[in-house]
């Protein structure tokens, strides 16, 4: 399946329809130019891009887009699909797969054979875990597990990705059996 064609990224955009886009966008925004990660460097999702950039000491708007999407291309070779997740799960039933979701998630509805990341088990891992073998992250939607593949990455071990789309896409594309599930927020 050929990835999605995404919109061009314009300084008009609102900051919503940039992470709609971009899911990293603010992960990439923040590692650069320290916005979006606090209350005091955050934005609201009806501005735009060129707003922020304004008002974060006048950042250019075509330097933003290009960071930001040299970051998503970044990002999308972290990512497996869950088709390729299915392949390697066959081939390597030995497989590290750690879900990032919260205790209850991972109690309700789990990919077979998956752990639930504690820090007890980062620990474990960092101390006596292989660097070289293949590790699998994954939450709900796909967007948290690409922090957590980052770290790993960034603590070495270069063979981590993350599942697109978390276990919403495994669900839908591959195993209806895991019923899928919503997270209602409080405003």
């Amino acid at each position: 399946m050929p990835p999605a064609e995404l919109p061009p990224l314009t300084g008009d955009m609102t900051m919503s329809q940039v992470l709609q886009a971009y899911p990293g966008a603010q992960r990439a925004l923040f590692a650069k130019y320290h916005i979006g990660g606090c209350r005091s460097c955050g934005f609201q999702p009806a501005e735009t891009l060129a707003q922020v950039c304004e008002r974060n000491e006048n950042i250019p708007v075509a330097e933003a887009v290009a960071h930001i999407q040299e970051s998503h291309q970044g990002d999308s070779s972290l990512q497996i699909s869950p088709q390729e997740l299915a392949v390697l799960l066959r081939n390597q039933p030995e497989l590290v797969l750690l879900d990032v979701r919260t205790r209850e998630e991972h109690d309700a509805v789990k990919l077979p054979g998956a752990r639930l990341l504690t820090q007890e088990l980062v620990q474990e891992i960092f101390t006596s875990g292989d660097k070289t073998q293949p590790i699998v992250l994954y939450d709900h939607t796909g967007s948290r597990s690409l922090d957590a593949a980052a770290y790993f990455i960034g603590h070495g071990f270069a063979e981590t990705k993350c599942l697109t789309g978390g276990i919403d896409a495994y669900s839908s594309e591959l195993d209806p059996s895991l019923p899928r599930y919503r997270i209602e927020i409080e405003a």
